[in-house]
């Protein structure tokens, strides 16, 4: 079983020695942020060594096009432990994001932010709003695999798995089960992508079981971002993947008073990164007035995650009792509410002087009592059947008439191999496609074999040979057609493992 420990109630910082965690201080906004942050953890008697790195900008400026370099790498695998402020990728140039590299290449797979309102301290029209969201953080659309296929079209590959859907949607009922929360919340688009959002949602439905003492609920993600932005209260635990995950934790973020507010933390099985989840702020840096809550709170998290959770309290009592006090930074200043707008340093003088305080309005933070541990078993891959039944090719042709390509295709009889139908941009143009239907030079052509039946509610399809798709591009290849890609078609158990057209 692999484990990752959230929180051990019989271990505080008064026991423990110290964590040696590696640091960022970042680009931007990031090292103002970063020296406030590490100034009130040392006075709030936190039990940490620091590593410091140096990645972002610099490094990608330098001629390093990954924005790290290896000494950072050995530093992060070593220690285990990522403290990172915002960061910079340089613009128009083609390099890839580094928090996407790190997420990916250390395997931090669970991306948890928590978001709560701090009315009236904090604008927020939700005072009771405290819900937090678990983002799958490794596949999805940020596999960043594109392509330009035809004049035309362009493609982004979706790519949903099912070790990372039990993974992360295991983590969001483990994480509930940890922290006392009442219920988790998937979202998807299973209405539309029925095999990959489909594969979510039927993995939330299994793990769900193993869970009866929480509540689970699914929404498709568009009403469920509405709902979210309109009634947050009613939000508990959101689980979902990347891309979805990505954007409603920005909506909850802003519904809840301000990105600025909120921290992140990014778990995998051996290593982990905490950080804010605003961006650099380039256009605030080295005047001093940015806000370092953010950062804090990926702080507090960070402190839970290395099992010093009663330091984690008396940092974030003592935050929530300076937004009570009305010291304020510039960002959530409000004339006539706040009593000072303050600096970026005397801001974090002001959550200083607080220390061992609780706040007195607001919730007080109490994470030592949460106890327990995340669990989350290495994933086991039960054999099936699969079967090759056909093969959708790509074409790059620039007529415009589907009974055209059409009829020459349903020529190609050989090879035991026949045209089913056409798609353009996912909708059938052939056969008895409408008039009406606007075509790009980007076709996809399904060929299944000639003993299929494919007239019929659910066709029934016959196995083929992998040979006779080589021999149908070969053939399409001589007749002049411009083949672009092929995507087999499979059944797994004698079950079709493919959409169908939409017309189809």
């Amino acid at each position: 079983m692999n484990t990752i420990g959230i929180t051990e109630k019989v271990k505080t910082a008064s026991t423990q020695v110290k964590t040696k965690v590696v640091v960022a201080k970042g680009d931007g906004i990031g090292p103002e942020i970063m020296e406030a942050t590490l100034r009130i953890l040392d006075k709030a008697g936190a039990k940490i060594d620091y590593d410091f790195i140096e990645l972002g900008e610099k490094m990608y400026l330098s001629g390093n096009t990954a924005g790290i370099n290896n000494e950072a790498w050995e530093k992060i695998r070593e220690n285990k432990i990522i403290f990172k402020a915002p960061i910079t990728t340089p613009q128009g140039k083609g390099y890839k994001s580094l928090n996407v590299t790190l997420r990916k290449s250390l395997g931090l797979f669970s991306n948890v932010r928590p978001v709560q309102a701090y009315t009236p301290y904090v604008k927020s029209h939700f005072p009771n709003m405290d819900v937090v969201i678990i983002r799958e953080n490794e596949e999805d659309l940020y596999a960043g695999i594109e392509h330009r296929q035809t004049q035309d079209v362009y493609q982004c590959l979706k790519l949903i798995t099912r070790p990372g859907s039990e993974r992360i949607i295991r983590y969001a009922f483990e994480y509930a089960k940890v922290y006392g929360r009442k219920k988790v919340t998937c979202m998807v688009k299973d209405n539309i992508m029925k095999i990959t959002d489909g594969l979510f949602h039927k993995v939330f439905e299994e793990v769900a079981t193993e869970y009866p003492d929480i509540i689970n609920e699914i929404q498709i993600i568009d009403i469920g971002s509405a709902k979210l932005a309109a009634n947050p209260e009613n939000y508990d635990v959101i689980v979902t993947s990347n891309l979805y995950g990505d954007i409603i934790s920005d909506i909850a973020a802003e519904v809840g008073g301000s990105v600025g507010m909120c921290g992140s933390a990014n778990i995998g099985k051996d290593i982990a990164m905490f950080e804010a989840i605003h961006g650099s702020a380039p256009d605030i840096a080295g005047k001093g007035i940015a806000n370092p809550s953010g950062l804090i709170n990926a702080a507090v998290s960070m402190l839970v995650h290395i099992c010093q959770p009663k330091v984690a309290d008396k940092v974030k009592n003592a935050w929530l009792t300076t937004l009570e006090e009305g010291y304020h930074t510039a960002d959530i200043y409000q004339e006539g509410k706040s009593v000072q707008k303050l600096s970026t340093q005397e801001f974090a003088d002001k959550v200083i002087s607080n220390l061992g305080k609780v706040p007195t309005k607001l919730k007080k933070s109490s994470l030592e009592e949460g106890e327990g541990t995340i669990v989350i078993p290495d994933y086991i891959r039960k054999p099936e059947e699969k079967s090759l039944v056909g093969v959708d090719v790509f074409l790059d042709w620039a007529g415009n008439d589907p009974e055209e390509i059409g009829n020459a295709l349903d020529a190609i009889s050989a090879y035991k191999l026949k045209l089913k139908m056409i798609t353009n941009r996912g909708v059938k143009v052939y056969p008895e496609g409408l008039k009406e239907t606007y075509c790009t030079d980007h076709w996809r052509c399904r060929f299944v074999g000639v003993d299929a039946t494919i007239k019929s509610n659910e066709p029934k399809y016959a196995q083929i040979d992998f040979e006779q798709i080589l021999a149908l591009q070969s053939e399409l290849n001589s007749k002049g057609f411009d083949v672009i890609k092929t995507e087999n078609l499979y059944e797994f158990n004698n079950k079709r493992a493919f959409s169908l057209g939409q017309g189809e």
